[in-house]
């Protein structure tokens, strides 16, 4: 019987996942982090709660992106054109929109130029060394990404396979470790940015990334790697649990709260890989979930200013409605309003601005 390749030039079900993560944040930032919840109590208390792991979507974003960024590499790896592909791709993809989002926030007086200068070059989550205020936070997930462009490419060019597997196992090894090291009781402006405690994310997608390229791999090992990564994950989340793993304000939380999620979300993307080629593939390719994984990108750039803009015109027009903390109806009413304004924000921009810039790459190889 033909099989389905794990691996394919477009692999839909990686559009869910994508999706998955950007509504996590997006659902995040509308409820728990923007209200808190002071004033609730019993379903919406509940349901705001729930909310709050919602900034983990941004771990999962790192993990697919270690994946597939790993795989591009590695299968370019012998090209002449090596770097000049992969960078030229990677601007076209991720500039624009970047650099049309820092001019919008430029004409903001709440936010720092010191900040925005920063995050020009890509060293937002860089800004809690410097004392300089995060005067939009958002941007720190995109200078990891960053840093993971410049560096990855080099030590993937430079070392056998062999070697790079052992060298992303030895980063998820590492980071733990300078967690670790690093926790204090009332954990640093910064901790949770800055990129050598975040790195072990993007190390566990190359992990998968180089072992469905194994020359011996197969499905079969696909479902047992993606079994263990899923039960190691549960093991220490739930057992760690009463001594704090749920939270990173204790030392074994801060440690390996995010070891154990992000192996969580590689079982996840393996099972997404395997369901994705096989009859069960409806259950992973949702079409609501891959328009938001299509526009990810957008979104994740966009939202918190359109939450922002939100807020900005309720206060001067509408007073007793601000702020909405406490008010189930105004928490609600706030979120639909500004989510729904920054998804048709984020389709428009990648249908009219992003996508020209997109069909460029075909200019450097698929």
């Amino acid at each position: 019987m033909n099989e389905t390749p794990i691996l394919r030039p477009k692999m839909p079900e990686l559009d869910s996942l994508r999706g998955i993560a950007i509504l996590c944040v997006l659902f995040y930032h509308g409820f728990f982090w923007s209200n808190g919840l002071t004033g609730l109590s019993g379903a919406a208390k509940a349901f705001v709660d729930l909310t709050r792991f919602g900034w983990l979507g941004i771990n999962l974003f790192f993990v697919l992106s270690g994946f597939l960024i790993t795989g591009i590499l590695v299968e370019s790896k012998q090209r002449a054109d090596y770097y000049k592909r992969f960078y030229i791709r990677r601007a076209l993809r991720i500039l624009p929109a970047f650099y049309a989002v820092l001019l919008l926030l430029a004409l903001s007086p709440s936010q720092s130029g010191r900040y925005l200068v920063l995050s020009f070059f890509y060293l937002a989550n860089l800004a809690p060394l410097f004392a300089i205020p995060m005067t939009y936070a958002m941007l720190w997930s995109l200078a990891v990404e960053e840093h993971f462009y410049f560096l990855w490419p080099l030590v993937v060019r430079r070392v056998s396979r062999t070697w790079l597997m052992a060298t992303a196992i030895g980063v998820v090894l590492l980071v733990p470790a300078l967690r670790a090291l690093a926790f204090r009781p009332n954990l640093f402006e910064g901790f949770a940015y800055y990129t050598w405690f975040v790195a072990d994310g993007l190390a566990i997608g190359a992990i998968l990334a180089l072992a469905v390229r194994a020359p011996s791999f197969s499905r079969a090992k696909l479902a047992r790697l993606s079994g263990a990564a899923i039960l190691f994950s549960l093991v220490l989340l739930v057992g760690g649990a009463p001594w704090g793993m749920l939270t990173r304000q204790r030392i074994l939380g801060a440690t390996f709260m995010l070891t154990a999620t992000q192996f969580l979300f590689m079982g996840l993307l393996g099972v997404a890989l395997l369901a994705g080629t096989s009859k069960w593939s409806w259950t992973v390719n949702r079409p609501v979930l891959q328009f938001f994984g299509v526009i990810s990108y957008g979104l994740y750039l966009i939202h918190w200013l359109v939450l922002v803009w939100y807020d900005s015109i309720v206060k001067r027009f509408w007073p007793g409605a601000f702020p909405a903390s406490g008010h189930v109806g105004l928490i609600l009413l706030r979120f639909a309003c500004a989510a729904g304004v920054a998804i048709a924000i984020s389709y428009l921009s990648r249908r009219f601005f992003e996508e020209p810039f997109l069909r460029l790459k075909d200019k450097f190889g698929a």
